[in-house]
């Protein structure tokens, strides 16, 4: 009998990319037997700012019941995919003040040895992806945590979207991506808790 896996998918959000990506992995997760808590970091830019842009504020009013990130998501974890678009080929600033929360279980050992796998998206092919993806990955390095990542060549740091000048939505590859990465996640971690 397989044993069960818990993995938390947080990410944030700010027009829907990365929402959909996230929904997709945890989605297929679930398929593959694993319990799931599907979870974004808070919202940090003032009111005024995403009121201005009418896809982020409509994006917040349609996911406003997402649950807000916890430690204890994070605790209750066996596997953490972190899911944020690139910002100057980085992560979020909502992301990183999440992670950043975590320094006291870091502190207590309590983030080492559970798998993290992440992803991304990004306004142009070379625009910071790939940095934004490795740069989650140096913290989990500091967490001692195991590093999936989905391999592959497409993007072998994890599943991005590349949204271009118009927008575009998350496409079927994109899509196939992140199943692909999430399936290897819960068996990896699957694996790691029958050891």
């Amino acid at each position: 009998m397989e044993r069960s896996v818990n993995v938390t998918v947080v990410y944030y959000s700010s027009t829907g990319t990365i929402h959909r990506i996230a929904t997709e992995i945890a989605e297929t997760a679930q398929k593959h037997g694993a319990d799931v808590r599907l979870v974004r970091a808070a919202e940090l830019a003032p009111e005024t700012v995403w009121r201005s842009r009418p896809a982020w504020a409509a994006h917040l009013e349609e996911t406003a019941d997402v649950p807000v990130a916890s430690v204890d998501d994070v605790l209750w974890a066996d596997a953490v995919v972190l899911g944020t678009p690139t910002r100057f080929g980085n992560v979020s600033s909502q992301l990183k003040q999440f992670i950043d929360t975590l320094g006291p279980a870091w502190f207590s050992g309590l983030l080492a040895d559970k798998v993290y796998s992440a992803f991304t998206s990004g306004g142009s092919l070379h625009g910071g992806m790939e940095t934004t993806l490795v740069s989650i990955y140096n913290m989990v390095c500091h967490f001692g945590g195991i590093i999936v990542p989905p391999g592959g060549n497409l993007n072998p740091y994890g599943t991005s979207h590349v949204l271009g000048a118009d927008n575009v939505p998350v496409d079927e590859i994109a899509l196939q991506a992140a199943q692909i990465q999430a399936e290897r996640v819960v068996r990896v971690a699957r694996a790691l808790k029958e050891v």
